[in-house]
């Protein structure tokens, strides 16, 4: 299990409250969720809007990428939401 995250993109989704990015094992694409709350938590001055959720992201990035992993670890699916 070789999780990593070569491609910086990352979207926001109003509709699911959350920003998706994507990582990869090998040449398997595994894509993550990560919702507006955990944001939160992290960034106590987010409010609910696409462009402070995207700059609270890119900010908690690395931590981010770690949880994503820990969560990775545990199963393997392709679809995984941090909350």
């Amino acid at each position: 299990m070789a999780l990593s995250f070569p491609n910086p993109s990352r979207s926001y989704d109003g509709a699911r409250h959350g920003v998706w990015f994507w990582g990869y094992d090998n040449a398997r694409e595994i894509t993550f969720l990560v919702e507006d709350r955990v944001l939160m938590s992290l960034d106590s001055t987010l409010s609910s809007d696409e462009s402070t959720a995207l700059a609270s992201f890119d900010r908690h990035r690395d931590e981010i990428l770690r949880i994503a992993m820990a969560l990775y670890a545990e199963g393997q699916q392709t679809i995984y939401t941090l909350h």
